[in-house]
């Protein structure tokens, strides 16, 4: 049986913490916030965290994380 790949989008915006919840920074933030309001940029500066149903199914595009 050959190794599963690791799907490189979900590894470079997802981390599974020590505990197995899966976290993530909220997208929005990077570029083009002029006509954004500071309070909307500023809560896409928190990460947050899955749901049980969605952690799971992020789980498995990381079979080595």
């Amino acid at each position: 049986m050959p190794k599963m790949k690791t799907h490189k989008g979900a590894k470079d915006r997802v981390k599974v913490t020590a505990s197995g919840k899966v976290i993530a920074k909220r997208p929005g933030k990077r570029h083009l916030n002029w006509h954004k309001s500071g309070s909307s940029i500023r809560s896409k500066g928190r990460s947050f965290t899955f749901s049980k149903g969605e952690a799971e199914r992020v789980k498995v595009l990381l079979p080595y994380e």
